[in-house]
C-alpha cells in the first residue's frame, strides 16, 4: 500500500511540474470585444503562435503566464490554415519545445493548456484518438474537453512537447489540433518573407 501512495505521489509531482512547463509557454490572446483565446511562445524573442480566428485583429493583447501584458502585432495570418504569428517587444521568453507529429501514437496521452471561459491557465488531459489526417486539412485529433478560449494554445505530449495548436471541438466533443510541423513551416515561411523584404 505505502508503495502504491508512493507511485501515486510521483504521478502527482510528475503532473503538476508537466502544467506549470505547460502554462509557462501558454498566453492569453485578447481581441478587444472580439474576444479571447490562447496562444503558444514558439521563441524566446517574442514570437508568439495562436489561431487566426483568435487573433482577429492587427494589434491584440498578450497576457504572459507571470501577469505581464504587452501589445502584441499580428505579422502573418493563414486563414485556411487558422495560423497566426504574433510578435511582442520581449526577450528570454520561455518556449515550446515541439516534437513531430508523426510521432503521436493513438492511444498517448495528451494534454492541452489555454483559458477556457476567462478561467487562466486550465489544464485538461485526454488520448490521442487519431494520427495526423491527410495533406491539406491535417490535423492532430485527442479526446479531451475543450472550451472558448482553448482555441490557440499547445496540445502536448506528457514531456510537455507541443504536437499542435488546439483550433476547435468537433461533434462527439473530439479536439483538432493544427499538427507542430505546419506551425514550424508556417513560421519559417512568416521569417523567410521577412528576410525578404529587409532586403
Amino acid at each position: 500500500m505505502t508503495g502504491a501512495l508512493s507511485h501515486a505521489g510521483a504521478i502527482e509531482r510528475d503532473l503538476e511540474l508537466l502544467a506549470e512547463r505547460l502554462r509557462a509557454i501558454t498566453v492569453a490572446v485578447r481581441s478587444g470585444r472580439d474576444g479571447a483565446g490562447s496562444g503558444v511562445i514558439w521563441d524566446a524573442n517574442g514570437t508568439i503562435v495562436t489561431n487566426a480566428h483568435v487573433a482577429a485583429r492587427t494589434v491584440v493583447e498578450v497576457v504572459l503566464a507571470d501577469g505581464r501584458r504587452f501589445a502584441g502585432h499580428v505579422e502573418r495570418r493563414h486563414a485556411r490554415r487558422d495560423l497566426a504569428l504574433i510578435h511582442i517587444d520581449a526577450t528570454d521568453l520561455p518556449a515550446a519545445t515541439v516534437r513531430d507529429p508523426g510521432e503521436v501514437r493513438v492511444g498517448e496521452m495528451l494534454v492541452a493548456v489555454g483559458h477556457p471561459l476567462g478561467i487562466p491557465n486550465a489544464l485538461t488531459m485526454g488520448i490521442a484518438h487519431a494520427a495526423v489526417g491527410e495533406r491539406g486539412r491535417r490535423f492532430v485529433t485527442a479526446d479531451l474537453r475543450l472550451a472558448p478560449g482553448n482555441s490557440g494554445g499547445p496540445l502536448a505530449d506528457v514531456h510537455g512537447r507541443v504536437v499542435g495548436i488546439n483550433s476547435m471541438v468537433v461533434i462527439g466533443g473530439l479536439a483538432l489540433a493544427v499538427p507542430s510541423d505546419d506551425i514550424q513551416r508556417f513560421v519559417a515561411a512568416a521569417r523567410a518573407a521577412e528576410h525578404g523584404r529587409a532586403a
